[in-house]
């Protein structure tokens, strides 16, 4: 099993899964990279996965569809066209080809109906969670309230310490920025972003991160740590009261950064 990353836009990865034969796509906001993909690599697409409604998330499907007649997966509280199999929290997805079976986590916040896919028969373990959790960082509060993000953001962080975590945004280094912010003091941090910026000179993509590293690094992970609060503290003139105040107040934060 292969998981390649398809830069689309300026900073999307739409996420291909092959086992040298079929394959998989999460995300397709676009359909062009994803054939040229597909023919470079001799694939054979068999399914597509969608997490929410966003259209450089499902912008290519219709394309995609009209050209392979795929199933295509996506979030049942949520209106996507092309969708025919709606899936929700504790659902399973069976693949034949590639072989994979994936559940299905409701990740509300970012989108009032955002899903991520948990991978559930590979080892380590994978989890698709497009756009609530970012490396360093998470996603904007567009539908959702930051008690919705805060749960969601919690699930995910549950999931077992290696699992690999494929998001579907290229915004490490400015999350990193504003990590430095939220948190000075964080040696692991540091070290993450030294390597990220390496691997950005080189061109290459900074994901997947890791569960672990992420409760390592990112601050919206980190609201019960005295750095985070403090922080947060001097930044809106007064100490959150719990972790959930915190996470509101660090959101809003980034948004302004």
């Amino acid at each position: 099993m292969d998981i390649i990353p398809i830069p689309a836009f300026r900073d999307n990865y739409i996420w291909l899964v092959h086992d040298g034969r079929h394959a998989l796509v999460v995300d397709p906001g676009d359909a062009t990279p994803v054939e040229e993909a597909l023919r470079e690599h001799g694939l054979t697409l068999t399914a597509i996965l969608v997490t929410h409604h966003h259209p450089d998330h499902t912008g290519g499907i219709g394309a995609l569809v009209a050209s392979h007649r795929v199933p295509v997966y996506g979030p049942a509280r949520e209106s996507i066209a092309g969708v025919v199999h709606a899936v929700a929290d504790g659902d399973e997805i069976h693949l034949p080809a590639p072989a994979l079976t994936l559940r299905v986590l409701d990740v509300p916040g970012h989108t009032a109906g955002h899903v991520a896919y948990v991978g559930m028969d590979i080892e380590p373990g994978l989890v698709f969670c497009g756009d609530t959790l970012f490396s360093a960082g998470c996603g904007r509060l567009f539908e959702g309230t930051p008690a919705q993000l805060g749960r969601s953001l919690a699930r995910l962080a549950a999931l077992p310490p290696d699992t690999r975590v494929y998001c579907t945004h290229e915004y490490t280094l400015s999350n990193l920025a504003f990590a430095r912010a939220a948190e000075p003091d964080n040696a692991e941090r540091d070290a993450w972003a030294a390597h990220c910026e390496a691997l950005r000179a080189r061109g290459e993509p900074t994901l997947p991160s890791t569960i672990a590293r992420e409760r390592a690094i990112n601050p919206f992970l980190r609201c019960e740590q005295p750095g985070v609060i403090e922080a947060v503290a001097a930044q809106a003139g007064s100490r959150p009261q719990d972790a959930l105040e915190c996470l509101a107040a660090l959101r809003a934060w980034k948004d302004r950064f």
